[in-house]
C-alpha cells in the first residue's frame, strides 16, 4: 500500500534518475514531474517504475505543484532528482509527522565539500536569516526536501512558479500556524550538471526569485 508520494521535479535528470528512483523504499511511490526534459528522463524514470506527469509550465515552483496535484497518498515529500538526497531518508522525516509536525524540512549535511558550493552555502544562509525574521521559525536551511500531509499542503497558498517555491511554502505555512520543523539528511554530490546551486548565475536566480517570495 502506498502511504508516501515522492514527488521529483525533473528537468533533464536521466544521468541522475537510476540512483534516485533505486532507492524509493517500499510503501513509497515516485512521481516524476518532467518539466521539459530532453534527454530521455521521462523514458528512464518509467524503467524504473516511476509514475510520470507532464508540466507544460516552466518553472520549479510550477512542477513542483503538478506533483503535489498528481498525488493521492496520505503523505507527499518534494525532493531533488539530482542523486543528492536519498529517498530513504523521507521515513523518518513522516515519523516526525506522526508526532506532531506539520512540515518537515530536510536540513542539509554536505558529504563532501563539492557538494554544496560556498556560494551557495552563503546564499542559502542568507535566505534563511530573512526567513526567520520575516516568519520567526528558526530554520538555518531552505532544503530541497520537504514533507507534509497533502491535504493540509493543498491549502496552502503558495503561487510561485519558479526557485522561489521553498520559501512561499515556509511562509505560507508559518501564516497558517504551522509546527515546522528541520530534520538533518546527507547531501551528496549531484550527477549531471547543474542548474541552480553548481553555478553563480542559478544560485543568483535562485536568490533572486526567493527574495521575491519573501516581499
Amino acid at each position: 500500500m502506498v502511504t508516501i508520494d515522492l514527488i521529483l521535479p525533473c528537468l533533464d535528470e536521466a544521468q541522475a534518475l537510476p540512483w534516485v528512483l533505486s532507492r524509493v523504499p517500499a510503501g513509497m511511490r515516485a512521481i516524476v514531474v518532467d518539466n521539459g526534459s530532453r534527454d530521455g528522463s521521462d523514458v528512464v524514470a518509467r524503467e524504473f517504475g516511476a509514475t510520470v506527469v507532464y508540466c507544460s509550465e516552466r518553472g520549479y515552483g510550477a512542477a513542483c505543484r503538478a506533483g503535489v496535484e498528481a498525488a493521492s497518498a496520505e503523505f507527499i515529500a518534494i525532493c531533488d532528482c539530482d542523486a543528492t538526497l536519498d529517498p530513504g531518508e523521507v521515513l523518518g522525516m513522516v515519523r516526525l509527522l506522526e508526532h506532531g509536525a506539520d512540515l518537515v524540512i530536510g536540513r542539509r549535511r554536505p558529504t563532501t565539500r563539492a557538494a554544496w558550493p560556498l556560494h551557495a552555502r552563503v546564499a542559502n544562509r542568507e535566505l534563511a536569516r530573512r526567513v526567520r525574521r520575516r516568519t520567526g521559525v528558526a530554520l538555518t536551511d531552505l532544503g530541497p526536501l520537504r514533507v507534509a500531509r497533502r491535504e493540509p499542503y493543498l491549502s496552502l497558498k503558495i503561487d510561485d512558479a519558479r526557485f522561489g517555491y521553498p520559501v512561499a511554502t515556509v511562509v505560507s505555512a508559518a501564516r497558517e500556524g504551522w509546527r515546522i520543523v528541520q530534520s538533518d539528511v546527507p547531501y551528496r554530490p549531484r550527477v549531471g550538471d547543474s542548474k541552480v546551486t553548481g553555478t553563480v548565475r542559478g544560485t543568483f536566480a535562485a536568490v533572486r526569485d526567493m527574495s521575491a517570495a519573501l516581499r
